[in-house]
């Protein structure tokens, strides 16, 4: 309130109300007919869900692949070889052109379009920990989803960390953790093309997902470089949904420093 107090005082001085995700809502707030778009509580609650959106989920994606890849030393080595390969030495600036490459390569003498290692990596940790766990969308209408009837106004929920391990739907193999099932793209990991909900789908998927996995990209790239590392042995496993998964006992890790 403090914050948003400074910026109806600037906006008074002629000053603006800011160009960021704050400023843009109170200036949209501001009709000169006296009518509000969004209640104050209401504005308080996106700035939170922004925070929430582009802050919480993002650290535990990274800690989360922090974890398998100190349980997976074999994969972790295959990351830090491509890093170093298209990002350089830790003394290399992170350029933005290099985590580019950290997304996408063609397939020789094929058109299909594969992911890279680190691309795998992250959405397999996504699919087995992805930091929410479930999602509720209400009907607006009546509707039938496969001969069950929904009335309007109904909460469903949609449990993804269950859809996530079905094996009906990504394999015998869906409790392990295998990042090739994305090796040919999302479409193709599993027996439907839009299996993964990490980032929901349709008109309410996440807005911030392209900047989560570039953070991700970024975070884990520096931290390849540098060093290795693995799970502590006083690691206790224990997920908890605590709004979003996260270690219930936190990830205590071990880190080596690697020759420069």
């Amino acid at each position: 309130m403090s914050v948003i107090g400074e910026r109806l005082a600037a906006a008074k001085e002629a000053r603006g109300y800011g160009s960021d995700l704050l400023g843009l809502m109170l200036e949209a707030n501001s009709g000169g007919d006296g009518k509000r778009a969004m209640s104050m509580d209401e504005i308080i609650d996106e700035c939170k869900t922004f925070f929430f959106a582009g802050h919480d989920t993002t650290s535990h994606l990274l800690t989360w692949a922090m974890f398998l890849l100190g349980t997976h030393p074999e994969w972790q080595q295959r990351l830090r070889e491509e890093v170093l390969r298209e990002c350089g030495a830790a003394d290399t600036p992170l350029a933005g052109d290099a985590l580019n490459k950290l997304k996408l390569v063609k397939a020789p003498r094929t058109h299909l379009i594969k992911y890279c290692t680190v691309t795998m990596v992250l959405y397999e940790t996504l699919r087995l920990y992805g930091a929410v766990t479930a999602v509720a969308r209400m009907a607006t209408a009546d509707a039938d989803i496969c001969g069950v009837k929904v009335p309007k106004r109904t909460m469903l929920l949609i449990p993804i960390a269950m859809l996530h391990r079905d094996e009906e739907v990504w394999g015998a193999d869906a409790g392990e953790f295998n990042p090739l099932r994305f090796r040919d793209g999302v479409g193709r990991a599993a027996a439907q093309a839009n299996a993964l909900l990490s980032f929901s789908q349709g008109q309410r998927s996440c807005i911030g997902q392209d900047f989560a996995m570039l953070e991700a990209k970024a975070t884990l790239a520096l931290v390849l470089r540098r060093f290795s590392f693995e799970v502590a042995p006083e690691y206790v496993h224990a997920p908890a949904d605590y709004l979003t998964l996260q270690p219930m006992h936190g990830l205590p890790v071990v880190l080596k420093l690697l020759d420069p």
